[in-house]
């Protein structure tokens, strides 16, 4: 029902800002216990997330022949199943959050994870009535960057971070948009809102290839603002042609590459650039010189 390794898009974000917010910490880079909790609060707020999507989507799904195999609406898990792999991770998370004052004397997590969480649930029902329900999504993920960056060293939290973010938004709600082209007849006959469904996958595309290019422009920006260096920009070339291939994948009359766009290429996106950027990031920290 959840996919760990869709953790992939979001949680190597939070990895470079967690890079880039340790920079202020002793070391000059984050300890690992750092990276352990990030990771822990990323994957178990995502199972949380994703776990409650599909319990509020569950009828709908089973009326969609792409989703109608999920575990919930094919009968292969029950309700109070869903609902104690929910309770699971939720406790994890807030394990998580409270290991950050535990250990560091960092009471943000505790305070601001519980409105993390209903952003992101939250999102679950907004296909039911705006039609930019990508953007919430996106904007749900975008806290990620900024979340790992107040959980490490809060002080530092500033532009950066909140553009990382507004990137990360951008960069997910494009993707998105192109995963939704699947389902604009399911959504229409539900009545549900999508930007492809409410106003044609030509439109939508285009939104998704701007949103894009508005991503590569930001990422140049926080590079320059953080001062990074040649390594983090080769990864945003990298990441720009990418997002080439990605919207070039996929076409108003052809879905038949929506997959490719949407796990690999995107999987591959986050990956690179974290790569490079916490490459670029080490080589500057003066105790591995």
């Amino acid at each position: 029902m959840i996919k760990f390794s869709h953790s992939v898009f979001a949680l190597p974000f939070a990895i470079i800002a967690t890079f880039l917010a340790g920079r202020s910490l002793p070391d000059g880079r984050p300890g690992w216990l750092h990276l352990v909790l990030i990771i822990v609060c990323m994957v178990a707020a995502r199972s949380v997330a994703m776990t409650f999507n599909r319990i509020v989507d569950a009828r709908i799904d089973a009326r969609n022949p792409r989703t109608a195999s999920r575990p919930l609406p094919a009968g292969k898990l029950t309700m109070i199943q869903a609902w104690m792999f929910l309770a699971v991770f939720f406790a994890t998370y807030a394990i998580g959050c409270f290991g950050f004052y535990f250990k560091f004397g960092n009471a943000w997590p505790m305070l601001l994870g519980g409105p993390v969480l209903m952003v992101l649930c939250g999102y679950s029902f907004a296909k039911r009535f705006t039609r930019y329900s990508h953007f919430w999504l996106g904007s749900a993920i975008g806290l990620s960057p900024l979340a790992a960056w107040i959980a490490i060293h809060p002080e530092t939290v500033g532009l950066p971070a909140v553009l990382l973010s507004v990137t990360v938004m951008l960069w997910i709600a494009g993707f998105d948009i192109i995963y939704a082209c699947q389902d604009i007849e399911v959504d229409r006959n539900e009545g549900l809102f999508s930007l492809p469904s409410r106003i044609g996958p030509a439109a939508a595309l285009m939104v998704t290839r701007v949103a894009h290019v508005m991503v590569v422009v930001l990422l140049v920006y926080v590079g320059k603002l953080t001062g990074l260096g040649w390594v983090y920009m080769v990864g945003v070339g990298i990441v720009a042609v990418l997002l080439l291939i990605e919207n070039l994948s996929v076409r108003a009359n052809d879905f038949s590459r929506v997959n490719l766009a949407f796990f690999t290429i995107n999987g591959m996106v986050s990956l690179l650039l974290a790569t490079c950027a916490v490459t670029d990031i080490l080589l500057k920290v003066p105790a591995l010189l």
